[in-house]
C-alpha cells in the first residue's frame, strides 16, 4: 500500500451532528405521515371479500359487447380531440405566461402575480371545471375543451416558466449587451435553448390530458366517458367491457406515438 488516496473510490463528506439529527427528524416526520394516513384510510379486513367482487365484476364485461363498438370508437375519437384541442390552445396561452411569470424575463410586479394565476388554475380540479363550463355552455365537447385548456394552462405555465429560467444566462447577457430588445433575446436567445423542453413538457401534459378526459363525460362534458356513465347505469356491463378495450388500445397507441416523437426531440 502506498498511503495515497485512490482516485476511483469516491470520497463522501462525512455528515455534521446537525445534519444527521435532520435526516432523522424528517424520516421520523415521513413514518408519522404514512401511518397516520394508513389509519385513516385501510382497512385490511375488507380485502378477503373484497377479491371475489372484483372478479365478479370483471367476469361480468366477458365477452365484450361488440356491437356498440362503433359508437364507442367514436367517442373515444372524441375524447382524442377534446385533449388535444384543450392541449393546443393551453400550449398556446402557456408561452406568454410562461414569459411574463419567469423570474428572469420578468420584473417582480408582473412575474409574481403570473405564478399565483398559474397555481389557481392548476389547483382547481378538472371536473369541478367541467362542470362550470358545462353550467355556461351547455353539454359536448365544448365545455371538456375549455377545462382542459384552463387547467393545462395552469401547469405548461409553470413548466414553460421554468424551463425559460432555466436557459443560460451568458447568452441572454451577450445578446442584451449588443443592444437586442427583449423580444430578439427570447426569440434567439431562450426559445433555441429550451425548445426541445417546451416539446417534451407539452407532449406529456397531452398524455395526463388524454387520461383525465376519459372521465369528463361523467359531468356532461362529452367523451368517452359518458358512454361509461350510461352503460354502468343501466347496468350493461358487456358494453362496459368494449369501452375498456377501446380505452387501452386508445391510450397505449397515443404513449407510444408520443414517445416516438419525445425521442425525435432528444
Amino acid at each position: 500500500m502506498t498511503g495515497r488516496p485512490d482516485p476511483d473510490r469516491a470520497t463522501y463528506p462525512r455528515p455534521t451532528p446537525r445534519q444527521s439529527l435532520q435526516r432523522s427528524a424528517g424520516l421520523t416526520a415521513l413514518v408519522v405521515v404514512l401511518a397516520w394516513a394508513w389509519t385513516g384510510t385501510i382497512e385490511i379486513e375488507r380485502l378477503g371479500p373484497a377479491l371475489p367482487r372484483l372478479l365478479d365484476f370483471v367476469g361480468r364485461l366477458i365477452p365484450p359487447d361488440v356491437s356498440v363498438a362503433p359508437s364507442v370508437i367514436r367517442a373515444a375519437l372524441e375524447t382524442i380531440q377534446i385533449a388535444l384541442l384543450g392541449t393546443a390552445i393551453s400550449a398556446v396561452v402557456s408561452l406568454p405566461l410562461g414569459l411574463a411569470a419567469a423570474v428572469n424575463l420578468s420584473p417582480a410586479w408582473l412575474h409574481l402575480p403570473t405564478k399565483w394565476l398559474l397555481v389557481v388554475l392548476r389547483g382547481i380540479p378538472m371536473l369541478l371545471l367541467a362542470l362550470m363550463f358545462v353550467s355556461a355552455v351547455g353539454l359536448g365537447p365544448f365545455p371538456g375543451v375549455l377545462a382542459v385548456a384552463a387547467h393545462s394552462t395552469g401547469m405548461l405555465g409553470k413548466f414553460y416558466a421554468e424551463a425559460f429560467e432555466n436557459a443560460r444566462s451568458g447568452v441572454l447577457e451577450a445578446l442584451d449587451s449588443t443592444g437586442a430588445t427583449w423580444l430578439q433575446v427570447v426569440r434567439f436567445g431562450v426559445l433555441p435553448q429550451v425548445a426541445p423542453d417546451l416539446g417534451r413538457d407539452t407532449l406529456f401534459r397531452f398524455e395526463l390530458n388524454l387520461r383525465e378526459s376519459l372521465v369528463l363525460g361523467l359531468v356532461g362534458a362529452g367523451g368517452i366517458g359518458l358512454a361509461v356513465q350510461l352503460y354502468i347505469r343501466s347496468f350493461q356491463y358487456a358494453r362496459v367491457g368494449t369501452v375498456t378495450i377501446v380505452v387501452l388500445v386508445m391510450v397505449v397507441a397515443v404513449e407510444q406515438a408520443s414517445v416516438a416523437i419525445r425521442k425525435k426531440l432528444r
